[in-house]
């Protein structure tokens, strides 16, 4: 690895935006720390890439194993120079009153909670070392909404004011930005648009822009509201 090589924890690694930001980062020489529900999706990336690079079968919604996986990445290195919760979900197309109580607890325990467990134990050690980016995911339906997505416009507005807070309590030398990735074709746009989704860049075509952008950003941007390029 370069001596300008970042240490890089994504959340939600395993497909889409966080699997094609992962590789665009390793291939500019970047070590990623990296973590995923899907235990075949974290298996395919161990095989793929090794050490220093660590991958971990995580589920940002609870608390406990955010701590513990936190704890070991943490115990092999220096705290992360870039935190970025890309992990979410997303509810089937329905009217708000038609969606079902637990799948709405889903979206928000992930969309939420997970960025509010990776930053409580990720973020004291950036602070601790006076320097690090956080990106938390927004969405176009962040700073805007559609109809049957209700429960997940909620959960990325929430995280505009989150990261807006955030950004407010940190120390100089650090950041936290709300990152709007734009409309890319991944499995989430697909279940609400079909195959309408493929009028939009793949996922690899978009971490071309998207992972230089994100290494670029710094302690002035802090508090901002970005938008990846060309989105």
């Amino acid at each position: 690895m370069s001596t300008n090589s970042q240490r890089i924890v994504v959340t939600g690694v395993s497909r889409g935006l966080g699997r094609a930001m992962s590789e665009g980062f390793i291939a500019a020489g970047h070590v990623v720390l990296g973590c995923a529900r899907s235990a075949k999706g974290i298996a395919e990336l161990r095989g793929l890439y090794g050490p220093p690079h660590r991958f971990d079968v995580v589920d940002v919604s609870r608390d406990e194993e955010v701590r513990a996986w936190a704890a070991a990445v943490l115990a092999e290195g220096p705290p992360p120079d870039r935190l970025i919760n890309n992990a979410a979900l997303i509810n089937r197309n329905a009217r708000l009153w038609e969606v079902p109580a637990e799948e709405f607890s889903q979206v928000i325990d992930v969309n939420i909670k997970g960025v509010a467990h990776v930053i409580r134990h990720f973020v004291p050690a950036m602070v601790a070392r006076g320097r690090g980016v956080i990106v938390n995911f927004s969405s176009y339906w962040g700073r805007s909404v559609a109809a049957e997505v209700a429960p997940y416009c909620a959960t990325k507005w929430a995280v505009e004011g989150l990261t807006a807070a955030l950004a407010a309590e940190l120390p100089s030398g650090l950041a936290a930005v709300a990152l709007n990735p734009g409309v890319i074709d991944t499995d989430m746009l697909r279940s609400c648009l079909g195959d309408g989704a493929a009028e939009y860049l793949d996922p690899v075509s978009w971490a071309r822009s998207a992972v230089p952008f994100i290494l670029s950003l710094g302690p002035e941007h802090n508090g901002q509201q970005l938008t990846v390029p060309g989105q």
